[in-house]
């Protein structure tokens, strides 16, 4: 009989969790198990919702396992008790969730996480940043929601790597492309956006790094809209047929790869579930800059 799997994604709406997806799809194709995939509409309610019900069906018809990567920051630590009280495996997507040392302790079945170091992303950024502005200069930085683990821990690597003469203004996005065209047009509306000098944009994923273009598209002031577009666009994720192909194109000046972990993680599932194979709490993937950090050089005025 085949291994079921839960995949709980945060949204369909952003380019990393359509990649998140196709991961898992392949990984079930290769594994021979079956993967249900169901996104939470970026809302922390939907998502444990959603996975309390798959948990709360008759035993025959409950997944074997819960591969999910949380909307909000508590990454459920009640839906995870109740899962694993079911006998449900449960793996954490991209958060540190801090209950899965004590559940480790008295499961039966596997609980782990896997993540980009999202820490070392920020780094990352905060390198490409100064690679681009050795001599410093003021950045428009969008982030993700302010609750968000993966915003939080991505801000504190840039601040870690970003040298002292470079600045930053905080918007805020949903990891959408329509959430950071929102944000750009309200901040574009200000008064004191029209006296900012900003000389890159830096975004936390690349979703939003296009829909921040997309606001200053809309400037009807032909030199000024001109000015903004002519600055580096920095964003996250480089997803082949998005941020990378994004890159190519000229739109982005770089992103960040962060691999797709969907499939990872239930790689680990199947070889724990079937192998007997001890899991580490938490498995890291690697991040890159897109282009490489050594070709980064300062925009040619």
């Amino acid at each position: 009989m085949k291994l079921r799997f839960l995949v709980s994604l945060m949204t369909n709406d952003n380019d990393y969790q359509i990649e998140q997806a196709s991961s898992a799809e392949e990984a079930a194709q290769k594994l021979g198990v079956e993967a249900k995939i169901l996104y939470a509409d970026n809302d922390a309610i939907t998502q444990s919702t959603q996975i309390l019900r798959a948990i709360q069906v008759p035993e025959k018809e409950r997944p074997d396992a819960i591969v999910f990567e949380p909307v909000g920051g508590t990454a459920l630590p009640q839906v995870a008790r109740a899962a694993v009280e079911a006998g449900i495996a449960w793996a954490v997507l991209n958060r540190n969730a801090p209950y899965i040392p004590e559940l480790r302790r008295t499961s039966k079945v596997p609980i782990f996480g896997v993540s980009s170091d999202q820490v070392e992303v920020g780094r990352i950024a905060g390198q490409q940043c100064a690679a681009l502005l050795p001599r410093g200069g003021s950045i428009l930085y969008i982030e993700g929601p302010s609750q968000d683990v993966v915003a939080k821990e991505r801000e504190n690597g840039l601040r870690e790597s970003l040298p002292a003469n470079i600045h930053f203004t905080s918007l805020r996005g949903q990891w959408t492309e329509e959430s950071a065209q929102r944000s750009v047009r309200s901040w574009l509306s200000l008064s004191t956006s029209k006296k900012a000098i900003i000389d890159l944009v830096l975004s936390q994923n690349d979703a939003m790094a296009i829909g921040a273009r997309k606001a200053f598209q809309e400037i009807p002031n032909e030199l000024e809209r001109e000015r903004w577009l002519a600055i580096p666009f920095l964003g996250c994720d480089g997803v082949p047929k998005t941020g990378q192909a994004w890159v190519r194109s000229g739109l982005l000046t770089a992103t960040i790869l962060t691999p797709p972990n969907t499939g990872k993680a239930m790689e680990m599932l199947v070889d724990a579930m079937l192998n007997k194979k001890t899991l580490p709490e938490r498995a890291f993937t690697v991040a890159s800059s897109i282009p490489p950090l050594k070709s980064l050089a300062p925009p040619k005025l």
